[in-house]
């Protein structure tokens, strides 16, 4: 085969953090093309400083570097590893922009590195504006008007020429960061304005406008024989004007003639191989049904979201292939069954919709509008056989504050605002085109408003006319054709049930009555071996459909018994247990617990059970269908996934990898007979709720924070001031601290009671707030013995969100004494309540006391940090107590500490989501996190706050960096020499004039010595300008210390491998 044969070693760039616009599906791309350089008899470096991916993990790689990304770094790696060749095509934009600089700056040239894939000069052409649109003039494929500027009265001249509105797109950025329409000029500045400072290289695209234009992508691979094939096309339900990312996306397109998508599938192979890519490329094109004109948009020349999405829509693993084409590979050599790749285009006989997951619930504040910078944290998928019904099953899978399919805010507003929401596309918009429909809004006007096609706005009024005719009808009067059109629709039991008003088995019972059934269909996947690669959705059909389907045979159902879910506690080869996924990243719940799903279902599989999955996130590595034995696209509701274990016959479940999402379906899964592995109601009411847990903690002499429970706005203000102020209030049950706040008054509890409470919110925890120190613990039980890997020390006092917070093991401050205690506790808290597996302990160590702040019975987002830094797999170790196995340490409770010193910090999107207040508080806020690794503490924190090129570069280039910290503390005046001697100088108010104003601070904020903002107080407008200037915020004076401790040695480069690990100094593995 041509593998290319010269090449040994291979440096893999990853993509770092969760960001917006940079999410899950670059840990899917980034692992399927590690293992497959592996599988072709490469050794893999990986260099990535995202602790919480499976790609991460060390059996992805050879070696792994969680090092900070940036071109220095690479270099030394590349002198220490000494790779025959890169690949940076599977990383996102971070991925390429470092292999421009590395080109730019002649390291490739130095070191003889062969770059894997596309060229660097073809990836130029497709991200570099200018020289993209001249190709296109080369080739005569349309493009917007537009031009490419460099300064802001360029940016103006053109738009006098060609007026408004016009498009702002920033060269080489993410997520379309930094740009947007404007319809005027103050906007259109604004956006040229932060599109020059977002881009690396200073330049923007200035483009008429071609919103309202229907959105077509096509994923396409390409080899270097120039055989190029279409893996998936698909369609944007909202227009151009809003990012792909943002918008609800189906797949095949559904409005478009087969002439109509021939010819702008030509065209995008026209494009592909004019550009030279090896591997993965997305085209985005715009069309105009009336005229039949397209224009070619952009295309991105790598594994993208998209790539992610055409991959699990069509079951073609795309980074996989496009890893082998990068090797040298050509499709016609790479076969699915007895056909060759070069002839191979997957087809499909059923629908998949997209629908972005937005972190709006969390960021209030925010602006909600969509346009061409995208704002979704993530997205789910759904699989069915008509439009409507995927819209239906995407929407379930989103955990929305949702009635079936209305929104609780939408339903309050009058018409005047749902035409407000239709016009100005916000994250809502779908519910409000519903929420218009119902109140007789016909959908002519809401096309010629929003330019939906009116084949989407008819599948949204299908769902509106049989859930008008649902609530119009009763469980006795609905007839059989009534029934299965709700049914085929996506309508729950649990919905029609509500409607009805009667129970879900009366609903269930009539569903069997009239002989209506769930069908599961299969969705076959690409594999190399003789073994079939299979997913499955579910649909609905009749007694009668069934009988004249071929799938009749292998569908029937099961009744949901007492003895279904009883287990015998033998296991043989083929018991099955299912686990429960965590659904779409979003902020509070994020890849860590895709990466505990990961390793739940290998480790299950290594004990010998059949695994199955149920999860809607189609980005990441949980999802690949090769992974668990059986995997199913479904919404994580508790209907949804007792019809999937009734379907598989499975008694047993696990739900402590699943985040919040799988333990809010403990309840109903438990009722329904479901043996929960490890878990049970009881226990999560017991550390869930407030007067429970107090009530426990007390019964082991923990101590705890002061607290109660309130049950009405009146019940939270009398025992706010029973405890006293400060107090911090925070709902249960929530993801992300969601809801939390500190309160400093009573009056500061109105004003959070009217912006954030309804009575429905309630019960609401109340604790006193102890501005200590937090330290935290990831622990595993067998229901006797304990283990813990290592505490995490918080740099950020009690009251930051645990997401939010700095975090540093070995801890720096804590006693001998301490620690002891923290594992006394823990092990008391462990020893109380019927759990096995993985727990997460908070505590607080206030005036020298150690109290217990709250314990999550579940994963949490730091057991891949201390799996990866302790060498102790956590997941597997708490599986196997799951399943039976005993913990049985020959020595300590826990691990010796490491040698070296470990930096967890957090990573904002603040940027992307204008009116975000990056101020820290008790509610999380950011997209992703990473580690750094370091000989001192110092040189950890270094890495930490130095963890991008950008900010590595900026820090190192400026002579004289200057930091402006609006406070008098005296604690800074303290910490003043600190900054001296790591090259900054401090700046007060006073430093900049004894009247100065905001506009002398602003002013400072444009130059090139500006590089870091402290700032607390109340109004937000002084840290939201910093970050519009891409400076370094702080708002925690916890923070600011740290960051004056950096050390100005030169960073050494350590593989995670070349160190000792605390479990290599005590062997805990049995």
């Amino acid at each position: 085969m041509p593998k290319a044969k010269q090449l040994k070693k291979v440096l893999v760039i990853g993509s770092g953090p969760i960001v917006i616009g940079q999410a899950a599906e670059f840990d899917y791309a980034g692992t399927q093309a590690c293992l497959t350089l592996k599988d072709e008899g490469y050794e893999v470096i990986l260099m990535n400083n995202n602790p919480a991916t499976i790609m991460t993990d060390e059996n992805v790689a050879d070696k792994v570097y969680f090092e900070p990304l940036t071109v220095q770094n690479i270099e030394k790696i590349i002198q220490q590893e000494k790779p025959d060749g890169i690949l940076a095509t599977v990383s996102g934009q971070t991925g390429l922009n470092l292999a421009f600089e590395l080109q730019k700056q002649n390291i490739i040239g130095k070191y003889d590195l062969k770059v894997l894939g596309t060229p660097i000069d073809a990836i130029m052409k497709g991200e570099d504006r200018d020289k993209f649109r001249n190709l296109m003039n080369e080739i005569d494929e349309p493009i917007p008007e537009s031009a490419i500027v460099d300064n802001l009265d360029d940016a103006l001249k053109f738009t006098e020429e060609i007026g408004y509105p016009v498009i702002v797109r920033p060269a080489y950025t993410l997520g379309g960061s930094g740009g947007g329409i404007a319809t005027g000029e103050n906007e259109f500045i604004q956006h040229v304005s932060t599109g020059l400072r977002a881009s690396p290289i200073n330049q923007c695209l200035i483009e008429k406008s071609i919103a309202g234009w229907k959105e077509i992508e096509f994923e396409v691979v390409r080899d270097k024989a120039n055989n190029a094939s279409v893996v998936c096309h698909m369609e944007n339900i909202d227009p151009v004007g809003v990012h792909t990312g943002d918008s609800i996306v189906v797949a095949p397109i559904q409005t478009l003639a087969e002439d109509e998508i021939a010819m702008l599938r030509d065209a995008s192979l026209k494009i592909v191989k004019e550009l030279g890519i090896i591997g993965a490329c997305n085209v985005q094109l715009a069309y105009e049904p009336r005229s039949k004109q397209y224009i070619v948009i952009e295309v991105n020349p790598r594994v993208s979201r998209s790539s992610a999405l055409a991959s699990k829509a069509t079951g073609y693993p795309i980074a996989k292939i496009a890893t082998k084409l990068s090797l040298g590979y050509t499709l016609d050599e790479l076969t699915y069954g007895e056909t060759s790749l070069a002839d191979y285009e997957p087809t499909f006989d059923y629908v998949v919709v997209k629908f972005p997951s937005w972190p709006f619930d969390k960021l209030t504040t925010a602006d909600r509008r969509l346009g061409t910078q995208m704002k979704a944290t993530g997205e789910v998928m759904a699989i069915e056989k008509t439009v409507a019904a995927g819209m239906q099953k995407a929407v379930r899978s989103l955990e929305l504050d949702i009635d079936g399919l209305s929104l609780t805010d939408i339903e309050k507003m009058n018409s005047g605002e749902l035409r407000k929401l239709v016009m100005k596309t916000d994250d809502r918009r779908f519910f409000a085109i519903l929420e218009l429909m119902r109140r007789g809004i016909d959908k002519t006007l809401i096309h010629q408003a929003t330019k939906i096609d009116v084949f989407f706005l008819e599948e949204m009024e299908k769902l509106v006319r049989l859930e008008t005719a649902a609530k119009n009808s009763t469980i006795d009067s609905v007839s059989v054709e009534r029934f299965i059109d709700l049914k085929k629709a996506g309508f729950t039991n649990s919905w029609l049930a509500k409607t009805w008003n009667t129970t879900v088995d009366k609903v269930k019972e009539k569903q069997q009555q009239y002989g209506i059934y769930p069908i599961y269909h299969t969705v076959c996947g690409y594999t190399e071996t003789a073994d079939k690669a299979e997913y499955y959705y579910v649909t609905w059909m009749t007694d009668e459909e069934m009988e004249k389907s071929a799938l009749a045979e292998d569908n029937l159902q099961g009744t949901l018994t007492e003895s279904t879910f009883t287990s015998t506690g033998a296991k043989s080869a083929s018991e099955k247990v299912l686990i429960i996924g965590s659904g779409p990243i979003r902020i509070g719940q994020g890849i860590e617990f895709d990466y505990c799903s990961v390793q739940g279902i290998q480790t299950l599989q290594k004990f010998g059970y059949e695994t199955v999955l149920v999860n809607n996130n189609p980005a990441t590595v949980s999802t690949d269908y090769e992974l668990a034995d059986k995997l199913y696209f479904e919404p994580i509701t508790a209907e949804d996934v007792l019809l999937v274990m009734e379907h598989e016959n499975i008694s047993k479940a696990i739900v402590q990898f699943g985040g919040q999402t799988a333990i809010n379906l403990v309840k109903e899964l438990e009722e329904a007979g479901v043996e929960l592995l490890g878990s049970s109601m009881q226990t999560i009411d017991t550390l869930e709720d407030r007067d429970l847990f107090y009530q426990y903690v007390q019964s082991i002499d923990v101590p705890h924070i002061p607290g109660l429970t309130a049950t009405s706005h009146k019940d939270l203000h009398e025992k706010a001031a029973r405890i006293g102020y400060p107090v911090l209030v925070r709902p249960s049950y929530v993801i992300g601290g969601k809801g939390m706040a500190i309160i400093e008054s009573p009056e500061a509890l109105d004003k959070y009671v009217q912006s954030n409470l309804t009575q429905t919110s309630y019960p609401i925890l109340i604790d006193a707030y102890y501005p200590g120190k937090e330290v935290e613990v990831d622990a595993i039980t067998d229901g006797e013995n304990i283990f813990i890997p290592a505490i995490f020390e918080h740099i950020e006092k009690a009251g930051v969100h645990s997401g939010d917070s700095m975090a540093v093991t070995p801890p720096i401050s804590l006693s001998e004494k301490m620690k002891q205690k923290i594992v006394t506790y823990t092990e008391k808290i462990a020893k109380g309540i019927q759990f096995k597996g993985i727990f997460n302990i908070q505590f607080v160590i206030y005036e020298d006391e150690l109290y217990v702040l709250e314990v999550n019975p579940r994963a949490s987002r730091t057991v891949p940090v201390v799996s990866k830094v302790t060498g102790v797999n956590m997941i597997e170790l708490a599986t196997a107590t799951l399943l039976g196995e005993k913990l049985d340490w020959p020595k300590a409770k826990i691990l010796p500490e490491n040698d070296f010193y470990t930096v967890k910090a957090p990573v904002f999107s603040n940027v992307k989501l204008p009116g975000v207040d990056p101020k820290l508080v008790p509610e999380m806020k950011s997209t992703g996190e990473i580690i750094a690794i370091g000989s001192t503490y110092e040189e950890s924190l270094t890495k930490a706050f130095l963890w991008n090129d950008h900010l590595a570069t900026t820090f190192n280039e400026i002579d004289e960096k200057e930091i402006y910290i609006a406070s008098d503390e005296e604690c800074f005046t303290e910490i003043t020499d600190q900054f001296e001697h790591i090259g900054f100088k401090v700046k007060h108010l006073e430093d900049f004039g004894e009247e100065a104003t905001f506009k002398e601070v602003e002013e400072w904020m444009k130059s090139d010595a500006a590089f870091a903002v402290y700032s607390t107080e109340e109004n937000s407008v002084l840290r939201e300008r910093a970050l519009e200037f891409q400076l370094f915020v702080m708002t925690a004076e916890e923070t600011v210390k740290a960051f004056s401790q950096m050390s100005t040695e030169e960073q050494q480069m350590t593989a995670i491998q070349q160190l000792q690990l605390a479990y290599q100094k005590e062997v805990v593995l049995q």
